[in-house]
């Protein structure tokens, strides 16, 4: 009977552990972090560093070169460009010094039907778990063709890209816009969204913890901030 309770409280015990570790950002996850993160604040010097530990920690070159394609739609091209230029530098210097990283698979070819903008349209609603089909308010009204732009580049040309998850292009997006800051509607936004494709609370809160010690305390504890608010109804 002693034997049966020890091996139960084992049991229980490798469960919470395994339960906790699910939980956890993972080493690929906390690298497209930082490297966007630092993308987005133009420091390319930190940039090579994280790219080389984002390589190490299993991410294909295909990933992070999705990843800094990907953090142009919140930052922009001269962001973007440089980061992908540094890559290109880390990349033959690893070379050099006679490491081969794995490429990675490349984008699968688009084949859903339907026009771009219904397409983005549909994507976005998935995403925010929301009905797309209402009248357009805020900005979409203001600027409509900011509404077209979005539907059909971001969430069709590029959520629709198969080489990061939406839970990694999420993370790429809270990344950036939490680096580049005075964006909190647009973080509060994506951070449902992020719960939305499966990241959970303490994720994000990891989350909020890397942009602290890789940008700084300022931008950390104004996602924690927005972060808090988000994860409110939740409690």
């Amino acid at each position: 009977m002693k034997k049966l309770s020890i091996i139960v409280m084992t049991v229980i015990a490798s469960a919470t552990i395994n339960a906790q570790a699910v939980k956890d950002l993972s080493k690929q996850q906390q690298a497209i972090i930082k490297i966007s993160a630092v993308t987005a604040k133009g420091d390319l010097e930190k940039l090579k560093t994280e790219l080389n530990s984002g390589l190490d920690s299993g991410l294909t070159v295909n990933q992070i070169k999705e990843v800094l394609v990907h953090l142009y739609a919140y930052c922009g091209f001269p962001r973007s460009i440089r980061g992908l230029q540094t890559f290109m530098t880390v990349l033959g210097e690893r070379k050099a010094k006679g490491i081969t990283d794995k490429i990675g698979a490349e984008a699968s070819p688009i084949k859903a039907e339907g026009t771009k903008y219904n397409r983005g349209k549909a994507v976005l609603a998935e995403l925010t778990k929301s009905s797309q089909d209402g009248p357009k308010t805020g900005y979409s009204a203001f600027a409509p063709e900011m509404d077209v732009f979005l539907k059909e580049h971001l969430f069709a040309d590029i959520f629709e890209r198969d080489v990061l998850t939406y839970s990694e292009r999420e993370l790429v997006t809270v990344s950036v816009i939490a680096s580049i800051g005075d964006a909190e509607p647009m973080l509060q936004s994506h951070l449902n969204i992020c719960l939305n494709v499966g990241l959970s609370s303490n994720q994000l809160q990891e989350f909020v913890s890397v942009i602290k010690t890789t940008i700084g305390e300022k931008e950390g504890g104004a996602a924690q901030k927005v972060l808090e608010e988000v994860l409110k109804p939740k409690k």
